[in-house]
């Protein structure tokens, strides 16, 4: 299929899936539409995500994705994958969660890290960070607002902020409180701009800004040399992303607009539904990504920027090692008024 008849297809796909919904009685409330202030509550089957997957054939294909649960979630999902037949890219994730755990303890124990979880100057991406009240997430890159030439640390809401109660002007530590970060002696900034995550609603990005004190110096490239460009992600793209965890990592895109991706956020925000995502599995024999990579940045392998990474799956992924979820890099860069430095 040409991507317009994809997206054609994985529309009709949506309504059955709603209509089958509330048949088993299997729906949850989300809005359409997070960015309007009038949008209306639709009815979503919960355990089902809908998008675009590249085809063998070089065309596009629907991408089911589904995360089983009770016997009435189970019914939609067959009947929905039923529908779309040889159409349809089906695969099992599990549930997805948020690369970064918010509550005061560490996701991942430093010696199981491989990437950079120590104290680093100058900054970098890939390195350990976090707000003083989280755990430990990666400094995905570096942006500038514009007529600006001051880089600001671009990474994930759940790594720079992680709760509702944060604020603008929260410390933000390198490396992050589960690395052995403290205050003051590993301050490096504070707490800027961020997308505000709502529950019930289609959320779009994961994303929050830090401004960096005064005298912090930054080191602007990628194991990949300097990346100051973005692109949509139109599927198959290999990338690459370097992380505080998993260190250098490759991966192939594997879908794209997603839609009704829902992700645990823990006792705090619960499930959040997102839309327009981008999936990616592994190409080597580990994951793409784990706990504490959040925040890493998802590059073409010539160096352009494809998305942010905020959530991986439990299971899924051509070796099983599981998926991992990015927000569309413009979509990111869009919502916070800024560009890539460089």
């Amino acid at each position: 299929m040409e991507i317009a008849e994809a997206r054609e297809v994985k529309q009709q796909l949506s309504d059955y899936a709603r209509e089958l919904g509330e048949r088993y009685g299997a729906v949850t409330p989300y809005t359409a539409d997070a960015t309007s202030s009038t949008s209306s509550d639709v009815d979503r089957a919960p355990t089902l995500a809908l998008g675009i997957a590249p085809a063998a054939d070089g065309g596009y294909a629907v991408a089911v994705r589904y995360r089983l649960g009770v016997p009435s979630a189970r019914a939609v999902v067959r009947k929905v994958a039923a529908e779309a037949g040889a159409r349809a890219d089906v695969r099992r994730t599990g549930r997805i969660r948020t690369l970064a755990d918010v509550r005061p303890r560490p996701p991942v124990v430093r010696a199981q890290a491989s990437g950079e979880t120590g104290r680093v100057r100058p900054l970098r991406p890939g390195v350990s960070i976090a707000n003083v009240a989280v755990t430990a997430g990666t400094l995905g890159a570096f942006v500038v607002e514009a007529g600006s030439s001051t880089p600001q640390v671009l990474s994930n809401w759940h790594v720079l902020a992680g709760s509702t109660t944060a604020a603008a002007g929260d410390v933000v530590v390198q490396p992050g409180p589960a690395d052995g970060g403290q205050e003051p002696r590993d301050r490096v900034g504070t707490l800027g701009r961020l997308v505000p995550l709502e529950p019930g609603r289609s959320n779009l990005v994961d994303a929050a800004l830090a401004v960096l004190d005064d005298g912090i110096e930054v080191d602007l490239d990628h194991p990949v040399g300097r990346v100051t460009t973005t692109a949509q992600a139109l599927g198959g793209e290999a990338v690459a992303k370097i992380g505080r965890t998993t260190a250098l990592t490759r991966g192939r895109v594997t879908a794209i607009e997603l839609d009704d991706v829902l992700v645990g956020y823990g006792d705090d925000l619960g499930v959040l539904g997102f839309d327009g995502q981008v999936e990616v599995e592994p190409t080597g024999t580990g994951p793409f990504s784990r706990g504490g990579d959040s925040g890493s940045l998802v590059y073409r392998e010539d160096g352009v920027a494809l998305g942010l990474l905020f959530a991986g799956s439990e299971t899924g992924g051509s070796n099983g090692a599981g998926l991992t979820y990015v927000n569309p890099i413009d979509t990111v860069l869009d919502a916070l008024g800024v560009r890539l430095a460089g």
